[in-house]
Order: structure tokens, then sequence, then C-alpha cells
């Protein structure tokens, strides 16, 4: 690799920088051609042509992952700058305001009059701002974060299972139906989230040592089909305090169960993420610093 870097002619192009960027943002060639509409062994032609220009490796190409080198956050900083500058150079030219994607993750759960008023406040704020909200279970919301398709999302997860910007503690409660309790039954029915759902380990576990037969009787990914279950005698289940309706009776040592406190709210975002986004990630702190989910 030649070093070139230092020419005063060398001028670096704006969509070397920009597939640079993107790789890094999402730590893998495949995932940044998605975003980039390209293919990856362009993206990776891209990359190999920067480098080259800049005359030393800006990417370590791990087994799992891609990370920038010292060069490369060196570099990273100032591209984004470069970048940011040709939008609003744009912006100038076009005489209008540049739209701008934020891609949100949040759980089922979160999607709520809260959540919808903060998002409308922070978009009259940002009209130049178009935002992408998808719900779903936490695990496919973080796999999703870890493959690059999300820019910020919010998470439920065991303790200290994964870093993240911020976390809060999720208090939970052990529920039963109100109107028709199904505790006592032997084998005890179980109404959970799919397997490898959060809250699904925690429920057997509880049943098995207390020497309980159990059973599962209801399965679903959607927090509403798992409330309903269980007020309609269908099944014990484990939920979060804030989806405990008055349709549920919660269950505590009395009937053998100790306090679960061993989950978190997690709040996922890029350290390098653009300023927007940490905009956004800090009205969702704020929120949950109340605690009005």
């Amino acid at each position: 690799m030649t070093a070139r870097a230092n020419s005063p002619r060398t001028l670096f192009d704006l969509d070397l920088l920009r597939a640079m960027v993107m790789v890094a943002d999402c730590g893998s060639f495949t995932a940044a051609a998605a975003r980039l509409h390209s293919t990856q062994s362009t993206v990776s032609q891209q990359i190999r042509r920067l480098e080259d220009i800049a005359g030393r490796p800006l990417l370590v190409r791990a087994n799992r992952d891609v990370h920038p080198t010292d060069a490369g956050h060196a570099l990273l900083g100032i591209a984004r700058q470069m970048l940011a500058l040709n939008d609003q150079m744009r912006e100038v030219l076009a005489g209008a305001t540049v739209a701008v994607t934020v891609r949100l993750g949040v759980p089922e759960d979160f999607v709520s009059r809260r959540t919808s008023t903060l998002l409308g406040r922070f978009n009259r704020r940002h009209p130049h701002v178009k935002l992408e909200v998808t719900s779903g279970l936490s695990r496919d919301l973080a796999q999703a974060f870890d493959h690059g398709e999300l820019d910020l999302a919010v998470v439920k997860q065991r303790r200290a299972s994964r870093p993240a910007m911020a976390c809060w503690p999720e208090p939970m409660r052990w529920v039963d139906s109100a109107r028709t309790p199904c505790l006592q039954e032997d084998p005890v029915p179980l109404v959970t989230f799919p397997p490898r759902g959060l809250y699904r380990d925690e429920l057997i576990a509880a049943m098995e040592s207390q020497g309980k037969r159990w059973r599962i009787s209801f399965t679903s990914s959607s927090l509403s089909g798992i409330q309903g279950a269980v007020a309609d005698g269908m099944g014990i289940s484990l939920l979060p305090a804030r989806a405990v309706t008055r349709d549920h009776r919660v269950l505590g040592a009395r009937q053998g169960f100790s306090p679960m406190d061993g989950f978190e709210v997690a709040l996922l975002h890029r350290p390098a993420a653009e300023p927007i986004i940490v905009d956004l990630a800090t009205q969702f702190a704020r929120l949950l610093d109340r605690g009005q989910r």
C-alpha cells in the first residue's frame, strides 16, 4: 500500500468516506451494503481504495465483525463532518430541508401514548426527520440493532447481559387470573413468550423450585396476547409491573414466589451516533428516568 495521504493533491471521494462510515457504524460489510443499496463486493472495493489513498489500514476485519483501526477512528470523525457539510451544501442549493431517517426499535409494551407524545414532540422540533419505528420482542430488536438495521433501540434484557448506553431496573410481577385463578391446578398451566423469549426460563425455574408439575398452556410473541391469556385463566405468567392489569392477581411470597429483580431496560445506540440520534436517545432516557413508559 503506497502512502499518498500527505500529497497536497490527494482528494477524498465522499462516496468512499460514506462507505467507511457505514461499515464502521454497522460493524459489517453486508449490513453496510444493504444500507447503501449496494453490494458487499462494491463496498469492499471502496474501502480498499480509501485505504490506498490513506496509505494505511483503516479497518480491522475480524471473524464476526469489523472495527476501525486508530487511523480509521481519526478519519471517521473528519469524514462525518465532511459528509454533514456536503448535506448542508445540498440543502442550501436545493432550497429545502434534507430529510434524515432515524430507525427506532421499541418493545411492544412501550408503544404507548406517552411514547407517541415523545415522538410527536421530537418530530415537531425536527421536521426534517423521518421516524421509522419497529416494535417487537426485545431479542429481535437487539439482533436488528447488532445487524445495523436500527439506529436506536430500547430493549428489555437480563441485567448486565450486554453493554448499553444506559440501563434502568425493570420491576417484575408473578401473575394469575383475578377471576379464574389456576395456580392450584396440577400440573400448573404456564403462559409464556416463545422459546428464547425473556421470562420463560425464570417462570419454569420458579415452578420447579416449588416442586410443582407444570405445562405450557399458551405461547405468544405478543404482550397483549400474554396479558389476555392470563386474565382469561389460561395460566400464570411473569410480566413487567407496568403490564399488570386489574384482571390479574399478583402472586407473592404467600404463594411461594420470590421477588424477581434480574431484568432491566437498556437503551442502545452506537457511541459515534449522529447528534439527531443522541437527541432522541436523551428524550427516551428522560422518559425512563421518570418511570413514564
